[in-house]
Parts: C-alpha cells; structure tokens; sequence
C-alpha cells in the first residue's frame, strides 16, 4: 500500500458583508469554495448566511494537525478569529477572487 501525501487546507468564508464568519477543513479548497459559493450544501451554516467569500486558509500536509487547528479556531471568539483574519488579509480581500468566472 502506497502512502499518498495529501494536503489539508483549515480556511476561513465569510459573506459579502463580514458578519458571519465559517471555519472549516477541507482536502480541496478549489472546490470546497465553490460549493459554498454555489450552495450545494443548502441548509447548512454557511449556506444560510451565504458564506463564500474566502479571507484566509492555513495549508497541513498532517490532517491530524488541520483537524487541530480547526477545533483552535473554532474556538476563539469573534475578535481573535477577525485578528487572525487581518493579520494576513488586512483588508478581507476575497483570496479566491479569481478561481471562479460566476461569483460576483
């Protein structure tokens, strides 16, 4: 049995207004944006306060330490997650800007 390396992404999705923020781990970032962006989980947290707009992500190669790191930000409270935020994307660009032609 081979032992593929893989990569882990913790990110971070807010909606277009920053009010809500949505902490999550994932193995493909390109498309776990995409599915928060085009709705494909409907009803879940960040399909009902339209999270798609991504401000910050942290790359694992160890999906222990991903999972880790998750559950930390999770939970912080909403003044660290924004400095957190801030302290790599000051302004809360949407890092994912250009990965998508149908999110505006």
């Amino acid at each position: 049995m081979s032992s593929a390396s893989h990569d882990y992404w913790v990110y971070i999705v807010t909606n277009k207004r920053r009010t809500t923020v949505y902490i999550g781990i994932t193995n493909e970032l390109r498309l776990r944006v995409w599915q928060h962006r085009n709705h494909s989980r409907p009803g879940s947290f960040s399909d009902r306060y339209s999270c798609g707009v991504l401000v910050y992500y942290e790359q694992f190669r160890d999906v222990k330490a991903a999972i880790a790191r998750e559950k930390q930000l999770k939970g912080w409270r909403r003044e660290k997650k924004n400095r957190l935020i801030e302290s790599l994307n000051p302004q809360w660009n949407d890092l994912a800007a250009d990965w998508f032609d149908d999110f505006g």
